[in-house]
């Protein structure tokens, strides 16, 4: 077992001398040495701040000969938006998720920084070729220096035999790895960082990043050119070479972490044809369809199923070379809070049945074809559970996380009944209450951002509608938003004590309104400060949810709130007027029920009815946040069975109507 080290200069740590690259698409002098043992082996070849477009634009305007014969497609990085797999897209989880497989859930990555390690429990794609082949040798030469702790495990067991630090000097790269391939080693990972320096120094339209790209594709042509030439002459070697990025870049050759698809978007490139990777020679899809291609999940078993490793390791991707391919594995919980509602989309050849497996056991055998299953979960108590599910269609095989917020099964509460004065169920346009005693509509004629979607959460036989209201819809004056008009506002009536406002929300799959500024979910003040009189219940950064009360000149607040993007929760704020106190509740299928409350005061409460002019959905009060704060995005949030009480509703009123997913329809004749 060798670790070593190069860089810096003119001349590596150690005395070594720094290489001068070879030219392009050309391997280094004949009289280096083709040694090693014959057979199957894999070239993994990784390139930080190279992007999926710029790769695409070198090799048309033949600036990359040495990747002619490579098809290369978009691919994706940074997990499932939204889900337990999220990810940042960034260097350190990137990388972990090319060696294992998995995302930073297993993986245990999710920072760049010195301090973070694989977990041992997930073994990455060296390990697991040392395990089946424990004479094979295997070599990884680095430039990123932050890579080298990640393969620090693999060195120690020796399932690495050589670990090279070239110290971001890119030359002893190919250098190093070049001396690797030819020694005929069976599993050889090079990893590029120069376009990733000169992206974040200068720029993605810079000559010095355009430099950059033309030395590496130099460098990555000269390395697959050793490869080609130990197959040439050694018909028993067969080497698969991936070229891939760890991560995207924004237009600034920024790497930000954030969860855009420009971030998400990267590239696999291929000396072989790959029957499940989708995409190739197509430009990378601009929204949510960029998941149902390959991911940087998919590299480590196809390098495993290259080098003969046998399937039914944990990976979150497949195979590539699988006729089957199974992609967009999705695990939600059902809306009895009992289940969770596993999904998933097939593709090639669909001959094969579906097995489902829950933890390593196998739970059910579906037919050919099938892309749904729910598995119904019996647990003792309510509580947080989770779970690890794997498919195996056909050739296909993979993994996700799965985690319910499980309840008992429950009954709605009867005596919700009890004080409620307005309740719009939202299952059609217009929006009435049913109580005849409050309007819901658009707060601007030409502004109507309001459709109606046909997943609204509740069980059957109760699903019906839901009201989406998009805030990008606006008027020449930017309003926008629904807004409810009670006949007698409870907020502002002094005769009314206490009040309690619940509703159905589901945000997008980012939660984006909140990025900067917040976005208001529901109120009825000017949310240019939280002072200001009136009430708001807001989402910000992170799918934070946040309850507010100002009387103009004070606040009071309970944040702390978290939301689970895309999915939906039960919200209420109770408000006790007589008792000064102001409280928030989120129940959230994945996060559980959260609750919290603050002191309000008699001025505060004098002047919760706001601006008078009712209470806005996906706007503040005036209808103009999103005009004023621009920061915020503007996007969609959805809404259900939407009610209002003259009276403070108890925790367990309200947890009845969370874990029941019934709408209070279900309780009026």
């Amino acid at each position: 077992m060798t670790l070593a080290a190069c860089g810096g200069g003119g001349g590596g740590k150690g005395g070594e001398a720094t290489p001068t690259p070879p030219p392009s698409g050309t391997a280094p002098a004949a009289s280096a040495p083709i040694e090693g043992a014959s057979g199957p082996k894999a070239l993994v070849i990784q390139i930080d701040g190279l992007t999926h477009a710029t790769l695409r634009e070198a090799i048309a305007a033949g600036r990359a000969p040495g990747l002619l014969g490579l098809t290369v497609a978009p691919a994706w990085t940074g997990g499932r938006n939204g889900t337990l797999s999220e990810q940042r897209t960034t260097a350190g989880p990137g990388w972990a998720s090319l060696l294992t497989g998995t995302w930073a859930n297993r993986h245990g990555v999710h920072w760049d920084t010195s301090d973070e390690r694989i977990d041992a429990s997930t073994p990455t794609f060296f390990a697991l070729a040392h395990s089946n082949n424990p004479v094979a040798k295997m070599s990884a030469v680095t430039s990123n220096p932050l890579y080298p702790t990640l393969l620090a495990a693999d060195v120690q067991s020796g399932a690495i035999a050589t670990a090279v630090d070239c110290a971001s000097d890119d030359a002893c790269v190919t250098q190093r790895a070049t001396t690797a391939v030819l020694a005929g080693d069976t599993l050889v990972l090079a990893q590029f960082g120069a376009p990733a320096i000169a992206a974040a120094r200068e720029g993605l339209r810079s000559s010095g990043y355009d430099a950059a790209v033309d030395a590496t594709m130099a460098s990555v042509g000269a390395l697959i050119a050793s490869a080609n030439r130990r197959q040439s002459n050694d018909a028993k070697d067969d080497w698969l070479i991936i070229v891939t990025a760890g991560y995207g870049l924004d237009g600034y050759g920024s790497a930000s972490g954030l969860q855009l698809a420009e971030n998400k978007t990267i590239f696999i490139a291929s000396n072989k044809a790959l029957a499940s990777e989708p995409g190739v020679g197509a430009d990378a899809p601009k929204d949510d369809g960029l998941t149902r291609l390959a991911a940087t999940t998919d590299i480590a078993p196809t390098v495993l199923r290259q080098l003969g490793v046998a399937p039914g390791q944990d990976f979150e991707g497949i195979a590539l070379q699988s006729r089957t391919s199974l992609r967009e594995l999705t695990a939600v919980t059902g809306a009895d809070k009992g289940s969770i509602v596993l999904s998933w989309m097939l593709g090639g050849d669909l001959t094969a049945p579906v097995h489902v497996l829950r933890d390593g056991k196998q739970v059910a055998t579906l037919p050919a074809g099938t892309t749904v299953y729910t598995d119904a979960i019996v647990a003792a108590s309510d509580g947080v559970y989770s779970y690890r599910y794997t498919l195996v269609a056909g050739e296909a095989r993979a993994s996700l996380s799965a985690q319910i917020a499980y309840v008992k099964p429950a009954t709605l509460a009867p005596t919700l009944r009890n004080g409620l004065t307005n309740y719009h169920p939202l299952d059609a346009l217009p929006a009435l209450d049913v109580l005849g005693a409050s309007t819901l509509a658009p707060r601007a004629a030409d502004a109507d951002g309001g459709t109606l979607v046909a997943d609204d959460g509740f069980m059957a036989p109760y699903a019906a509608k839901a009201l989406r209201v998009d805030s990008r819809v606006k008027n020449a004056n930017g309003t926008a938003g629904y807004r409810l008009m009670q006949t007698g506002d409870i907020t502002a009536n002094p005769a009314v004590s206490a009040f309690t406002i619940g509703f159905w929300v589901r945000t997008d799959a980012s939660c984006s309104q909140g990025v900067s500024n917040g976005g208001t979910v529901l109120g009825n003040k000017n949310y240019d400060s939280g002072s200001n009189a009136g009430l708001v219940i807001s989402v910000w950064a992170s799918c934070e949810l946040r309850f507010n009360a100002g009387s103009g000149g004070t606040r009071a607040d309970s944040n702390g709130y978290t939301l689970s993007a895309g999915q939906w929760a039960y919200v209420a704020m109770v408000v006790d007027k007589a008792g000064l106190k102001m409280t928030g509740y989120v129940f959230d299928p994945v996060k559980g029920a959260q609750t919290g409350s603050t002191a309000l005061t008699t001025a505060i409460t004098a002047q919760l009815g706001g601006l008078g002019n009712g209470l806005s959905l996906n706007e503040d009060g005036t209808g103009l946040y999103y005009q004023r704060w621009s920061a915020s995005p503007r996007g969609a949030m959805d809404f259900n069975d939407l009610a209002l009480w003259n009276r403070a509703l108890t925790a367990d009123e309200l947890a009845s109507i969370f874990k029941t997913a019934k709408p209070l329809s279900s309780l009026i004749p």
